[in-house]
């Protein structure tokens, strides 16, 4: 049985079976790769159907939202995909589990967009590049990483992957100025020249430098004084 090994990476990151009973692993993440280039068809993204869904934990609740994807296009080769590039807007960022226009919501957005977390005066969009896309081998399993355990412990990866993937995505994510490129399970349908594609995974958020809160600097976590690195991400995508 083929063994997908991952590292520590968000974007991280959706899809499989556990290996190892353990909670939290991220997705595959390394430099960035060269992009592929778009051959075939090209669709544009439904920005109103589409977006990217977060959660953040610490061992004392966790926080939820979702990301506008605000342009996109796929291109396709009868019913391959041969590259894809999305754009998602960090400024219009929402928190689900707050009523919107609360104090509470309030801080929160103001803390997300600061430079402890996304720093969006700077880099107030994020991109997402596809390098390459492959079948996804029916055999292959994930192996989820240990985390410190609490009342809200992140959702491991073998919890976050959609049920019966297609194929792995590859592409280079850019947050706050930061590529890395990042491989992850998808579920991808196409029928009649449109692509609908669901996947759902978990990244570790400093290796885009949102730093803030970093559990690896936590002097004593039984204080519970630190924001866990996994962050779990799923997506849903939709062309016109």
């Amino acid at each position: 049985m083929k063994l997908i090994k991952t590292t520590g990476l968000f974007l991280a990151g959706a899809l499989l079976v556990a290996s190892c009973g353990q909670k939290g692993e991220t997705v595959e993440t390394k430099d960035a790769q060269e992009v592929a280039a778009a051959t075939g068809k090209t669709v544009n993204v439904n920005t109103t159907e589409s977006q990217v869904l977060w959660t953040g934990y610490k061992p004392t609740g966790k926080h939820f939202g979702s990301i506008p994807v605000t342009d996109g296009e796929i291109s396709l080769e009868g019913t391959e995909i041969t590259s894809g590039t999305f754009t998602f807007d960090i400024t219009a960022l929402e928190i689900e589990d707050l009523e919107e226009g609360t104090e509470m919501y309030g801080k929160l957005y103001g803390h997300l967009q600061s430079p402890d977390f996304f720093d969006a005066a700077n880099h107030p969009k994020a991109t997402f590049e596809v390098t390459s896309v492959e079948p996804f081998a029916t055999d292959a399993t994930v192996e989820d990483k240990e985390e410190f355990e609490s009342e809200f412990t992140p959702n491991a990866l073998s919890e976050q992957i959609v049920e019966n993937p297609t194929h792995w995505i590859s592409g280079n994510l850019t947050l706050r100025g930061t590529t890395k490129n990042i491989k992850f399970p998808a579920a991808i349908s196409v029928e009649e020249g449109n692509v609908s594609a669901i996947a759902g995974f978990n990244i570790d958020r400093t290796d885009w430098g949102l730093s803030y809160g970093d559990e690896s600097s936590a002097v004593d976590k039984a204080k519970d004084k630190f924001i866990y690195n996994t962050v779990n991400v799923g997506f849903e995508i939709k062309t016109n």
